[in-house]
């Protein structure tokens, strides 16, 4: 209950520090990326949607072949159609399940799948927060 105050301030200098570590610098030379430059919302935007786009292509992917790979347990596998629906569901944070998934998924496919965009969907969700905090804040600027 009293945690939100040292939490909040914590994100606050985590979100709001002008200074980058080296791994950072290493990987945003590696990405072209400039930091310190401003973004538009239709930057913002374009980045998200195409983050979102790679996913549920790699996750709908991943999910098709997953009885071919390392590890299926026997699993029978899923439709496309329950594959696409998954990928969508689990890239954009629902998370909904028309399976049950210890009798259709292997080791590889909830791991590096579900499990990678049951993070990967809070971390955007995040970066978008933080993105409209940020506008929100520098609109008269």
């Amino acid at each position: 209950m009293t945690l939100h105050v040292p939490l909040g301030d914590y994100m606050a200098r985590v979100y709001a520090d002008a200074r980058h570590w080296r791994l950072e610098k290493v990987l945003y030379r590696l990405m072209g990326a400039q930091p310190d430059d401003g973004q538009r919302w239709t930057k913002y935007g374009t980045s998200v949607l195409a983050f979102s786009a790679v996913s549920v292509l790699f996750l709908y992917g991943l999910l098709l072949v997953q009885t071919r790979l390392p590890e299926p347990w026997g699993h029978k596998g899923m439709t496309p159609a329950l594959a696409f629906n998954t990928a969508i569901s689990f890239v954009t944070n629902t998370s909904w399940q028309n399976y049950p998934g210890e009798t259709t998924l292997g080791q590889i496919g909830l791991l590096a799948g579900l499990g990678v965009q049951a993070f990967a969907g809070c971390a955007v969700g995040m970066c978008v927060a933080v993105a409209l905090i940020r506008g929100l804040a520098r609109y008269r600027s």
